[in-house]
């Protein structure tokens, strides 16, 4: 429940009585009226909050389109992310749509504009030879070691996202046409329909961890934690995080733009190296769209030209 003091109520009268929305209820109405998961639900209502405190910490009742663009600039003042502000703006301008299409208040975001996001990488990615280097400075002798072996080695040969390690189940693991395949829950899904083939070694690797690990059941955690007070439970994003960046580290890879989502980034980029035909890599990537596996595209098209080398042949002759 969120408090206000923000004026966003409507009068119904009724026969005998005259009802009044308060802001708390409107809020709690909007929120039930959602048909999104439960984490964009979550995400909304951080947003709106911080909307709402924005509002009572400068004394502002009755918000109009002006205090809708100086929230955007307070916002980029405090040094938010573009795509936080997007985000941000994206849950005050639905709020407020619900709010006019309910005849509580006018919808005061319209024409507002979101920051600019800049779709090429935040991220960088690792050589071939440079991952080799990261697997093999893996200590496999223990069953931690064998379980972040294959969670990498899965990460950087299939694409997949720290999330879809940690919605992965024992289960997961079938066999399609003669190939061991691990069915995955994207980011934003809800079911596990695609999947991505495991090459042999990275097999072996999920195997050799499974068989030391012992007997697990087709619903246990496909990665699970081999902490004492957590021994046995799900990993979590941020461990996993954690896993890739210390193997990154320890093979001597500690910049800040090296995260575990480069091993995807890297995934994704050595397979249009190879030569993989767009539509195929894009289905490996699982996007919804094939302009993001172009950003890709171009960056590894970037990087093949020999443009600034031909220009300097002709000036240093």
């Amino acid at each position: 429940m969120m408090n206000t003091g923000v004026k966003i109520e409507r009068i119904t009268r009724c026969k005998n009585a005259v009802r009044i929305q308060s802001p708390v209820d409107a809020f709690n109405n909007f929120f039930a009226f959602l048909d999104v998961s439960s984490k964009t639900a979550e995400t909304y209502r951080k947003a709106l909050k911080q909307f709402i405190g924005y509002l009572n910490e400068h004394g502002i009742k009755h918000p109009q389109r002006e205090d809708i663009i100086a929230f955007r600039k307070a916002l980029d003042c405090k040094g938010r992310k573009p795509a936080t502000i997007a985000l941000y703006l994206s849950a005050v301008r639905r709020f407020f749509s619900w709010c006019k299409s309910e005849g509580l208040y006018e919808d005061i975001t319209v024409g507002i504009k979101a920051p600019k996001i800049d779709r090429g990488h935040k991220k960088d990615c690792f050589s071939g030879s440079q991952v080799r280097d990261i697997l093999t400075g893996i200590n496999r002798t223990n069953l931690e070691g064998m379980r972040n072996y294959a969670i990498l080695g899965l990460m950087v040969t299939c694409g997949l996202r720290t999330i879809e390690i940690t919605r992965a189940n024992v289960g997961d693991l079938r066999n399609v046409a003669g190939v061991t395949c691990l069915f995955v829950q994207g980011k934003g899904k809800t079911s596990k329909a695609e999947f991505v083939k495991l090459p042999p070694q990275i097999e072996r690797a999920v195997r050799v961890y499974l068989n030391s690990r012992g007997c697990v059941s087709d619903d246990e955690p496909l990665f699970s934690s081999c902490s004492r007070r957590n021994k046995g439970n799900r990993l979590t994003t941020r461990t996993i995080s954690g896993v890739a960046k210390s193997a990154m580290n320890n093979a001597g890879f500690n910049s800040s733009r090296l995260t575990a989502h480069s091993l995807r980034h890297t995934a994704i980029t050595l397979a249009l190296v190879a030569g993989q035909p767009l539509a195929d890599v894009q289905a490996f990537a699982r996007h919804c769209s094939i302009t993001t596996t172009m950003i890709y595209n171009h960056a590894v098209n970037r990087m093949n030209s020999q443009c600034e080398s031909s220009i300097a042949g002709a000036i240093f002759i």
